[in-house]
């Protein structure tokens, strides 16, 4: 198999939820493929680490303030991405928001911020650049970011597993509907990776423990890890896959 496969050179990638952790990774190892990038944050000024680890590799990062469950600014974003870069060639729907909660507890607010970061906002982004890229011979590339809880329920984690549930099947609806467009639609399942958003979790040490046990590999995923199933959804290395979802989680899915 030719490296070329997984070259990324040319292309345009852009990854929602990029300003730290799962995203910011993402970002780095398309760049490193060869992609140029596009970044979005609810807040712009917190996307200039991960712009500036993006130009240092010789690539190009635009940078934008979003808020993924705005359809107005999904829209009002892909035109700016497209003004400064060019169409997009690949899409990653990593924006994601999680806080957990005895379901007795969860309030209405809390249920619509997660469902509406998580999966509407994943929707009409794909929706969004699928438009786009319907209108082009090549197609495109969309990568949603699922869960672990994809697949396996998890007690107070109840808003985000039907949120990444969710994801899930509308990976597989959408693959279906839009591979005579050219587009492929895939996910990846990261496991238990410590980041910003989940550093909470990795601070109790007795957890940790516990759960680090619960691995086949015996560790906790790194930045390393997650990047090379992006790049090989994202390239042509993978075009005959489509529908799919990846666990990127040392073997826990199929241990348990």
């Amino acid at each position: 198999m030719k490296s070329s496969m997984f070259d990324l050179t040319g292309k345009l990638a852009v990854i929602t939820g990029a300003s730290r952790g799962l995203g910011q990774w993402i970002a780095v190892a398309l760049a490193e493929a060869g992609a140029n990038i596009c970044v979005t944050a609810r807040d712009e000024t917190s996307l200039s680490e991960t712009k500036n680890k993006v130009e240092a590799l010789g690539r190009t990062c635009a940078t934008s303030a979003q808020d993924v469950t705005d359809l107005k600014s999904i829209e009002e974003t892909l035109t700016k991405f497209d003004s400064a870069a060019g169409p997009i060639d690949i899409l990653i729907n990593n924006a994601g928001y999680e806080q957990v909660s005895p379901s007795l507890e969860v309030e209405e607010e809390i249920w619509d911020r997660i469902i509406g970061t998580n999966l509407k906002g994943a929707f009409f982004w794909s929706q969004a650049a699928a438009r786009q890229m319907s209108k082009r011979p090549s197609g495109g590339t969309i990568i949603n970011v699922c869960s672990l809880t994809s697949y396996v329920g998890i007690p107070t984690a109840v808003p985000y597993g039907s949120s990444k549930s969710g994801l899930l099947g509308m990976t597989r609806a959408l693959s279906a509907e839009w591979a005579s467009l050219g587009i492929r639609v895939n996910a990846i399942a990261p496991g238990y990776f410590r980041t910003a958003m989940t550093e909470g979790f990795y601070q109790d040490e007795a957890w940790a423990t516990k759960m680090e046990e619960k691995i086949p590999q015996r560790r906790f995923g790194d930045s390393s890890d997650i990047g090379g199933a992006v790049v090989f959804l994202a390239s042509s290395a993978s075009a005959y896959i489509t529908g799919q979802c990846i666990p990127v989680d040392g073997g826990f899915l199929a241990s348990i």
